[in-house]
């Protein structure tokens, strides 16, 4: 990627930011999920005093009055058996985190709580949060299923999201997450050329090279049918959750949170533990 490509990337990446843009606005599905959609986040994922933004007139239509605070603990909202309930007045329902009606399906095996981290690599406050979650990772729970869902809006994160299952198809994505945010984020390469596939491949093929995957095999990859059937897949979750900023996680398809709502990262991950524990209880 030349100067003049980095920086023309740059500048229209910066101006995407993490929010989806109102192009790329999806028809409303049949679920009812409007009281589920995440504020795009607007100021760093590390900011403690960050507030999510005021639900849009639609949204605010179809969401039932907000209850007392003493009727608003997660226990109110669902109820838990005993051993479930989350410690008294540390989370509310509606202000650190939403519940989902109706709760969605999980691909999460029985016996197992569904986490999902519904990102974008070219994303500061994904990359603010990513240190935290690979923290977590090392000593969460052995009943959380984890998984990262990339986001789909528009061209830039169709490719970003092709980039990373094509590494997944080949077993590599794991050992290549933190790369590629180092590559995007300090180093500046987003590899993605707006309008150009070739380029965009060229770039990502540069990538897999250099760390030790053949240019046949991630072009293999990449355009493989199990690469599109995963796309696809995503798409339908974007849709499904009407996810509007990035990060956003999703506890065994019944509530959604981000570093807003939560506060700040280590309480997200503290807030993610506590949630899908009164899952594991129920």
């Amino acid at each position: 990627m030349n100067i003049r490509h980095a920086f023309a990337c740059a500048m229209w990446l910066a101006l995407a930011a993490c929010s989806q843009q109102p192009a790329a606005t999806p028809p409303a599905p049949a679920a009812d999920l409007s009281a589920a959609a995440p504020a795009a986040q607007s100021a760093p994922a590390a900011a403690d005093a960050a507030a999510p933004a005021t639900p849009d007139s639609a949204a605010a239509a179809k969401t039932p009055p907000t209850p007392p605070a003493e009727e608003s603990k997660l226990e109110k909202v669902a109820p838990l058996p005993a051993a479930g309930q989350l410690p008294a007045g540390k989370w509310v329902a509606g202000t650190n985190y939403k519940v989902l009606m109706p709760a969605q399906p999980t691909d999460a095996p029985p016996g197992k709580v569904e986490v999902l981290e519904v990102f974008w690599y070219a994303c500061p406050h994904c990359y603010a949060l990513e240190p935290f979650l690979a923290a977590w990772l090392k000593h969460k729970a052995p009943y959380i299923e984890f998984r990262r869902v990339p986001v789909t809006w528009q061209p830039v994160h169709q490719s970003h999201a092709r980039l990373f299952y094509a590494l997944e198809a080949l077993g590599k994505e794991s050992a290549l997450h933190a790369d590629i945010f180092n590559e995007m984020h300090e180093k500046k390469n987003y590899m993605f050329m707006q309008g150009n596939d070739a380029e965009t491949l060229s770039a990502q093929t540069s990538f897999a090279k250099a760390h030790g995957i053949s240019a046949a095999d991630f072009t293999n990859a990449y355009n493989s049918f199990t690469v599109q059937t995963d796309l696809s897949k995503a798409d339908d979750l974007v849709h499904r959750y009407h996810i509007d900023g990035v990060p956003t996680i999703i506890i065994n398809g019944k509530y959604v949170s981000d570093v807003n709502m939560a506060g700040n990262p280590a309480n997200l991950v503290s807030l993610i533990d506590d949630l899908a524990a009164s899952e594991k209880g129920r």
